[in-house]
C-alpha cells in the first residue's frame, strides 16, 4: 500500500493590502438599479415604467453607463428570450398579480404604491441575477435590454460580437 497523500493547506502568499487597494474601485463591477417607477396613461392604457440604470467596467458591455425606461412586459420579453436561446436557468419574475387587475376593487390594484414598490424590488433582483451570470452577459437581448433606448423585438437572437 502507498502512503495517503496529505493536502497542502498552507496559505498562499499574498501581498499586503494598502489603502488604495482597500478603498479603490473594484476590479470588476456591475451595478444595476431599478428605480423611479412612473405610472402613465389612464384606464386600460395605464401602465408603470421603471428606470433601469447600469454602471459597469466589464469589457463585454459597450457602454459603461446607461439608463433606460422599461415596463414589466419588457422584463417578460427578456426572460422569454433568455429561456429560448440561452443555456442558463432563468430566475422567475415577480408575479403578474392577476387578482389586483380585477375590476371594482376598493384600491388602486396594480397601481397601488406598495405593490409598485414590491414589484420594483423583485424586478431589480431579477435583472441583477441575470446580468451577473457570465453566460447571460454574452446574450444580445440582455445588452439591448440594458443599453438601448428601445427594444427591437425583431432582432436576430444570438451572442454579442
Amino acid at each position: 500500500m502507498s502512503e495517503a497523500t496529505v493536502a497542502d493547506t498552507r496559505r498562499l502568499n499574498s501581498k499586503p493590502q494598502d489603502l488604495t487597494d482597500a478603498y479603490g474601485p473594484p476590479s470588476n463591477f456591475l451595478e444595476i438599479d431599478v428605480y423611479d417607477p412612473q405610472t402613465i396613461g389612464v384606464g386600460r392604457n395605464r401602465f408603470t415604467t421603471y428606470e433601469v440604470r447600469m454602471r459597469t467596467n466589464l469589457p463585454i458591455f459597450k457602454l459603461k453607463e446607461s439608463c433606460v425606461r422599461r415596463r414589466y412586459s419588457d422584463f417578460e420579453w427578456l426572460k422569454n428570450e433568455l429561456e429560448r436561446d440561452s443555456k442558463i436557468v432563468v430566475p422567475p419574475l415577480p408575479g403578474k398579480a392577476l387578482k389586483r387587475q380585477l375590476p371594482f376593487r376598493g384600491d388602486e390594484g396594480i397601481f397601488e404604491e406598495s405593490f409598485i414598490e414590491e414589484r420594483r424590488v423583485g424586478l431589480e433582483q431579477f435583472i441583477n441575477r441575470i446580468a451577473g451570470h457570465p453566460l447571460a452577459q454574452n446574450e444580445r437581448c440582455l445588452h439591448m435590454f440594458l443599453q438601448e433606448e428601445s427594444i427591437d423585438r425583431n432582432y436576430i437572437p444570438g451572442k454579442r460580437q
